[in-house]
């Protein structure tokens, strides 16, 4: 006798030699036992699950003559030529090569001929496979068959049958066999055919079968021809733990090692996306009984490392990248791209893979862990840390991010008029009209008030620098005003004059500067030097070293009084004072080393009788009257010749050129 395979050999025979399918079995064999068989059965189901099988067993069952309890006795005259496949009464039809509508037309034209026994069976397999022209051409018999006809269709893809021809059928849908049953049944065949192959190999072949009966014996019979189990590399699970490692390099090497054993990358990947559709099954609390017990401890190591987020992500990589492989030149290329896209979630900028990392970091926080830095991101290096001898302090009234104040642009000197009398330039008209409004301003006035003439070495010390004039005081450095410093607080009055509040115009004082003073004796005030007063210690020690813009809007100015480390300054008016306030700084600077000590400067309006500068012997003449224009108290000086002037006013025709930029001023008609 030629030798017959495994799965043939052992094909199910009766409904109780049919494994894990109880439901149908009982169904089927209450219906022969009870006389109620229907006309037309759809059996559905993945490969291997015995659907043809059962269609056999429920042939023999309807024309068996020793029938027993709804079991056909397999025996019988019947029973062995349905075995052998030589009964008139079972007439198999392959749909997937037999799909054509005249195929079915001649079929349907032999139903009604009679037949040996008492009822003859129309066996149709992957019936999904029929044409729609072959279906339309079925349902009429389907539904309405002869009496000793019964159809059984199978198929593995219910969802691709008519619903016509579904709804004319019982339905009845097959499973893949528990890890537990098929470990029992490839047991039992083992011993009966006289292999002699160790547990090993009963879990090798189980897991190779995955739920399916035929290709567990299939898988069975290969090793029984090898002799034993043959060491594959176990490239699935290296990939599995490469991806649940999230180690692009181990992955890709797994991948390297299978192809060049001969595996083809397609089916490597739907091996893969198998596996990991275990481990989501696990992760949604599924049952796994298709595994055995050691796979399944295994799948939920995988499932514990990888989480839900991950294990989709990984689904759905594998499954693109299967569908890549159909036009990709290379299938290895696909299979690689998604397997580094995995295990490298650092450098996947999609919001699935951010999702995966915020839960993976989530998790490692809940559970206490110390969560591992990306593999692709780069540490930032810790700042070094200078050495004590070479760090230099950082300025003490510095405020952070204030930008240093803008120089202005000192306007070009002014052209001379055309010979022709013509009005020149616009800037040359412009310099004219400022002249004249400066010259008729000094006729109203009365007259320029002389300054006091700055001596030649009056140029301010540089910072960090001690004066020369002062007894060895500590330097203090110069900060920049801040664009919008805080207002500090209002300094107590002193007796002699109360400081009125800041008027609303002007800018916010700056705050005095926290470099730490020096140690002096705990007194309330600090007196002027010895044999000098308020007013000289002004226009001596004060103003000739202040320089510029500084020097001539203060030097118009009176200190009224030193004390306290608050400097009483009177000026004209309000913009006098907004004049001063844009060089508080400089003028407090030099008060403080005067001083000995941190002076502030408080501000008060008006003439208030005699000031201490009309007491000096400066020669200073009657004060000019109080007028609206801040350039007006810059007595003796001209603004545009400092370095830190503010710029010139426009007005007429330089306004009109600065509001329309671009434009050309053409000759007077």
């Amino acid at each position: 006798m030629a030798y017959q395979s495994l799965y043939r050999r052992y094909r199910p025979r009766r409904f109780s030699d049919v494994k894990d399918q109880e439901e149908v079995v009982r169904a089927l064999r209450n219906a022969v036992r009870e006389d109620r068989v229907g006309h037309a059965y759809l059996f559905s189901g993945p490969r291997g699950t015995g659907k043809t099988s059962t269609a056999r067993i429920l042939a023999k069952a309807l024309n068996c003559v020793n029938l027993q309890d709804g079991e056909p006795c397999g025996v019988c005259e019947s029973c062995v030529a349905i075995d052998n496949g030589t009964s008139y009464d079972v007439q198999e039809l392959d749909a997937a090569s037999n799909n054509k509508v005249e195929e079915v037309r001649e079929l349907i034209s032999r139903v009604a001929l009679g037949s040996p026994g008492r009822t003859k069976v129309y066996i149709l397999d992957e019936v999904h496979m029929l044409t729609a022209a072959a279906s339309a051409a079925l349902l009429k018999t389907l539904e309405e068959p002869p009496d000793h006809v019964v159809f059984v269709l199978a198929t593995t893809d219910p969802q691709k049958v008519l619903p016509t021809i579904r709804s004319r059928t019982q339905h009845y849908e097959r499973k893949l066999l528990g890890a537990d049953d098929l470990t029992e049944h490839v047991q039992w065949v083992i011993h009966d055919a006289g292999l002699e192959l160790g547990p090993e190999a009963v879990e090798y072949v189980v897991r190779q079968g995955g739920g399916s009966a035929r290709d567990t014996l299939s898988a069975l019979e290969r090793v029984a021809a090898a002799g034993g189990v043959v060491d594959e590399g176990e490239a699935l699970t290296d990939l599995l733990d490469a991806v649940a490692a999230a180690d692009p390099a181990r992955a890709l090497l797994a991948v390297s090692d299978a192809v060049s054993a001969g595996r083809d990358p397609r089916v490597l990947g739907e091996a893969l996306l198998a596996r990991l559709r275990d481990v989501f099954l696990q992760r949604m609390g599924a049952p796994l009984d298709h595994l055995a017990p050691s796979d399944q401890d295994r799948v939920k190591a995988w499932a514990d490392q990888l989480g839900d987020r991950a294990t989709t992500r990984a689904l759905e990589a594998v499954g693109d990248a299967l569908i890549e492989m159909r036009q990709a030149p290379d299938a290895r290329i696909p299979l690689e791209v998604a397997l580094v896209k995995l295990t490298r979630v650092d450098g996947d900028a999609s919001v699935d893979a951010l999702a995966a990392r915020v839960a993976k970091l989530e998790a490692a926080l809940a559970s206490g862990t110390a969560v591992a830095a990306p593999s692709g991101a780069a540490a930032a290096p810790a700042p070094a840390a200078a050495p004590a001898s070479s760090a230099a302090p950082a300025p003490a009234a510095a405020p952070p991010s204030s930008p240093p104040p803008a120089r202005p642009v000192t306007p070009p000197a002014p052209a001379p008029a055309p010979a022709d009398g013509g009005s020149g330039g616009p800037a040359a008209q412009a310099r004219a009209a400022l002249a004249a409004q400066r010259a008729e301003r000094a006729a109203k006035g009365g007259g320029a008030r002389p300054t006091a003439a700055p001596a030649a070495s009056a140029a301010p010390p540089p910072p960090g620098a001690p004066p020369a004039a002062a007894p060895s005081p500590p330097p203090v450095a110069e900060a920049p005003a801040p664009t919008a410093p805080p207002e500090p607080p209002a300094p107590a009055p002193t007796p002699d004059v109360e400081p009125p509040a800041p008027s609303a115009s002007a800018p916010a004082t700056t705050p005095a500067p926290s470099t730490p003073a020096p140690s002096a004796p705990a007194s309330s005030s600090a007196p002027p030097p010895a044999g000098a007063s308020v007013a000289s210690v002004w226009t001596e020690q004060v103003i000739p070293k202040l320089a510029g813009l500084a020097k001539g809007v203060y030097q118009s100015a009176d200190l009224v009084s030193l004390d306290g480390g608050t400097a009483v300054v009177r000026v004209d008016n309000d913009h006098h004072q907004q004049g001063c306030e844009r060089k508080r700084a400089d003028v407090e600077r030099v008060l403080s080393e005067v001083a000995g000590q941190p002076v502030t400067i408080t501000f008060t309006v008006g003439d208030g009788g005699s000031s201490p500068r009309e007491a000096a012997s400066t020669g200073r003449a009657a004060a000019a009257p109080i007028t609206d224009d801040p350039e007006e108290h810059l007595a003796g000086t001209d603004v545009h010749d400092l370095d830190d002037a503010p710029d010139a006013p426009a007005g007429g025709l330089a306004a009109l050129t600065e509001a329309f930029p671009g434009a050309e001023l053409l000759e007077e008609q």
